[in-house]
């Protein structure tokens, strides 16, 4: 079973993006670190796709509580305030750091960082490096990781937590060979990003696939507002093989303008005060809705125009977007863009406190994974400053974690033994996983999109109940991670459905069409939605 042996260190990271190398980072300021990274570390998750930018309260007129104002009202008030706090307050800090550590960001005509206009937002605070943002940050982070003494694990996937006498002690992980190692910890940080990848239209990358909320929720964490999925307004839909892609926020900081197959420019019939740069859910519905009443374009898109900007606008600001698109055969700087709602965000994830403690003593969790901190939307520009707030944050209580006797303790080697048998298991199976998740993602797309009720999402979750029951089938050990991703996927899904099913009302990114509540976002009763072994519900509003 343990073809690598068993490994022992102080502090475990999961996940290689932006808030896990942060967290790595920190941690090694208190002691030994082993960074496990399903993809080679630094070039996988989103954050390295990331075009967007980096909010933070840096100049005169702005504030931290327009800054607090924003990112509550944009999640329509379901925030865990304190986690609000956090990051509005730490958000320059870190932002400072990364220049300090050598991250070129654009310079604004009066010197400093630049930051341009973002959906929601009250003022221009969102930092950019062009529509590169995340790339320029996690080669910063990486360069920053190399000069530490971090143990970075390449291409090594977590499969399953180990549990010692009631709290998190490490994790299996497979290699890209399926060759199993164990590695043992005093407390393990999940920063294993999203997974909405279970959408037939996504974002993300290969990796989002959910393993963070899987793996934490059969051991036993608590996970809240599940289902609270955002879907980015403007993903592209031509050519096929390029269907979701994103198409930056950037694009309509910038005054890209939404127009449908009429040439109307719509958004005045949804949010005539802020238009394009409106909160994503508020766009997002909008297409879908133009779409829906017949207004759409024949792929079932809008039109997202820039070519009333300079051409040096452009070139400068979005050279990405010119690039991806030119790649295409589209010159946006004489054509629009073709676009559409995409998978792209959980808000909900594993229930943390403001030192990013989960409900699992010893496990720890940041960025996407995590829940709590964008309530029921996301405001573009707030998650690469989670990432490095809440990396910081629990790679600091991580490391401050006592060291404990670290041993293949009789727990855990029955988990071991039970992890050997799934594996036989799979080895012994009757369908590629690759069938799996095809069938997986069409279900999601069809039964918990954009607009959901009541039969679609039991529908989706009886789909998914059939498709649980299908033996995955390794043929080697390599495709022994393939099954393991799979499950992983089925569970994140089984547990949007199962959250959404919970929650009675229309709240941000959560769009019931057989509402029970229809009270606003501020008079609401209800708050989190929670998820675990031990139980579920939705938490009701203290009056």
């Amino acid at each position: 079973m343990v073809d690598n042996g068993v490994s022992t260190t102080h502090v475990l990271v999961i996940g290689s993006g932006g808030a896990g190398v942060r967290a790595a980072i920190e941690a090694a300021e208190h002691g030994p670190v082993v960074l496990l990274s399903k993809t080679i570390a630094g070039k996988g998750g989103c954050t390295p796709m990331a075009e967007g930018g980096y909010n933070a309260v840096l100049r005169e007129g702005d504030s931290p509580e327009l800054h607090v104002a924003d990112t509550l009202r944009g999640g329509a008030y379901l925030n865990d305030p304190a986690l609000v706090d956090a990051l509005v307050r730490e958000a320059p800090d870190r932002v400072r750091e990364l220049v300090s550590w050598g991250a070129v960001f654009d310079v604004g005509p009066e010197g400093g960082v630049a930051q341009r206009p973002f959906g929601g937002q009250q003022f221009p605070r969102t930092c950019y490096a062009g529509d590169r943002t995340g790339h320029e940050m996690m080669v910063t982070l990486m360069d920053r990781l190399a000069a530490t003494g971090v143990t970075v694990v390449h291409e090594s996937a977590a499969v399953e937590l180990l549990l010692d006498d009631g709290r998190c002690a490490g994790a299996v992980a497979l290699d890209g060979d399926g060759a199993a190692g164990v590695y043992l910890a005093d407390a393990v940080v999940m920063a294993t990003g999203g997974g909405t990848q279970v959408y037939d239209i996504s974002t993300n990358s290969s990796s989002g696939t959910g393993d963070g909320y899987a793996l934490g929720y059969r051991a036993g964490a608590e996970l809240i507002d599940m289902e609270m999925v955002q879907f980015h307004p403007t993903g592209a839909i031509h050519p096929y093989d390029a269907r979701g892609r994103l198409v930056t926020e950037a694009v309509r900081g910038e005054g890209g303008r939404l127009l449908n197959r009429l040439g109307e420019r719509f958004m005045a019939r949804y949010d005539p005060e802020r238009m394009e740069l409106s909160t994503r859910d508020v766009v997002a519905r909008a297409i879908a809705t133009e779409v829906l009443e017949g207004r759409g374009t024949e792929r079932g898109g809008v039109w997202l125009d820039v070519t009333h900007l300079s051409a040096r606008q452009v070139e400068e600001r979005l050279p990405i977007m010119l690039e991806q698109f030119l790649a295409f055969g589209v010159d946006i700087r004489t054509e629009p863009m073709e676009v559409a709602p995409t998978a792209h965000h959980i808000m909900g994830g594993l229930r943390i406190t403001p030192d990013c403690a989960t409900t699992l003593p010893g496990l720890f969790a940041c960025g996407e994974c995590s829940g709590g901190v964008h309530g029921a939307n996301r405001l573009g520009g707030n998650a690469l400053a989670e990432t490095q707030v809440f990396g910081r944050r629990a790679g600091l209580s991580a490391g401050r974690s006592p060291v404990r006797e670290k041993g293949v303790t009789p727990g855990i080697d029955r988990q071991l033994g039970a992890l050997r048998r799934r594996f036989d298991g799979f080895r012994d199976g009757e369908v590629p996983p690759a069938s799996v998740v095809r069938r997986l993602k069409e279900t999601m797309w069809c039964g918990a999109g954009i607009y959901r009720d009541r039969g679609q999402l039991a529908g989706a979750l009886a789909g998914i109940e059939v498709l649980k029951h299908e033996r995955l089938l390794a043929r080697t050990d390599r495709n022994l991670l393939d099954c393991c991703t799979a499950a992983n996927m089925l569970l994140t899904a089984e547990l949007i459905c199962r959250a959404a099913l919970l929650r009675p009302e229309c709240r941000g990114a959560h769009t019931r069409l057989d509402p029970s509540c229809e009270l606003p976002p501020d008079r609401s009763p209800y708050a989190h939605t929670y998820l675990s072994t031990a139980g579920e519900g939705i938490e009701e509003v203290a009056r």
